[in-house]
């Protein structure tokens, strides 16, 4: 499947207006995909800009090199989560890390991959092949209420409990072994009456991100990049859905604040003060304010070229 992945990176001016690479700088991409974030930050840094990246996806990485092949000698890609770059990447050593979060046009396309309930495939799911646990084994080893956590938590479906007891029927009978098997038992109980989305969008969302623990990858992987970052230095994050972005917005929010405090309230009287670690960056280009409630977007132009892009957010701190 190597050679045929491809994949057609979101908001790239945006990202390096964001980033600003520079002449020997150095970045990290931690979620590299078809390499072309990172050939566009290789090249505005040129000559001598080095970039480190990773990718879960094996097709990814041998894709990656590939495509980077004409800056031999200034990166080093590994296959590997984003969580981990703090783990071979020295802290305070980069200038810049750029985190595309979601899955690839490259995966969703692949049927055999099972990302996705408009082609037939097996229901695996896995971003690393090398892993054990695939969509199909959690489909079909969980319990009613662990599938309906998963499915309400992580992709906000709202009949979760009804689907989550409906699939636990259905496998009495079989078991779920292709996309399509599970997409049309959600369709026949959770019929669309004229909605344009699919009923199982939802549902295969919240299978995607639990099989490949986004929600931990992310949590992880944002506080190894602030860590690797050096002064002054920007972390860019693209998400796709609401529930990853406002991960993103806590963690630039907390981390921007003057104080800290214990529990989960935020009690004036018992704040501690604390230098913020870092603020909120605006791209010049759209002349906002550094606030984390305004994303930066894909133009029109880009949505109607890629589609895909349309929930694309982009969000950019700075390391204090």
């Amino acid at each position: 499947m190597a050679p045929d992945f491809a994949h057609s990176p979101v908001m790239v001016a945006e990202v390096l207006e964001a980033l600003e690479p520079l002449t020997g700088g150095r970045y990290a991409d931690g979620t590299i995909g078809g390499a072309g974030h990172a050939a566009a930050i290789l090249t505005a840094s040129s000559p001598s800009g080095w970039l480190f990246g990773c990718d879960r996806d094996g097709a990814a990485v041998e894709a990656a090199q590939r495509r980077l092949a004409e800056y031999a000698g200034r990166f080093e890609v590994r296959q590997g989560n984003f969580a981990d770059l703090a783990e071979w990447i020295a802290p305070g050593s980069c200038d810049a890390v750029l985190l595309d979060l979601g899955a690839s046009s490259a995966q969703l396309d692949a049927a055999e991959r099972g990302f996705s309930f408009q082609h037939e495939g097996p229901l695996d799911m896995r971003m690393d092949t090398r892993q054990s646990l695939t969509a199909a084994q959690l489909v079909n080893g969980a319990n009613a209420e662990e599938l309906a956590k998963i499915f309400w938590e992580l992709g906000g479906e709202r009949d979760a409990r009804r689907l989550a007891r409906a699939i636990l029927r259905e496998r009495q009978q079989r078991r779920f072994e292709t996309t399509r098997q599970l997409a049309e038992l959600i369709e026949r109980w959770a019929p669309r009456h004229g909605k344009k989305a699919h009923p199982a969008t939802r549902i295969f969302q919240a299978l995607r991100i639990a099989v490949n623990d986004e929600i931990g990858s992310l949590e992880r992987g944002l506080a190894g990049a602030l860590k690797i970052l050096k002064r002054g230095g920007r972390l860019a994050t693209i998400t796709f859905h609401s529930l990853e972005d406002r991960m993103v917005k806590d963690f630039g929010r907390a981390r921007a604040r003057d104080y800290t405090f214990t529990g989960g309230v935020d009690v004036p009287e018992l704040r501690e003060p604390r230098a913020p670690e870092l603020k909120w960056v605006t791209p010049n280009p759209l002349r906002r304010r550094g606030s984390a409630a305004r994303a930066v977007v894909p133009s029109a132009a880009e949505v109607a070229e890629n589609p895909r892009s349309r929930s694309a957010q982009l969000r950019v701190m700075q390391k204090l």
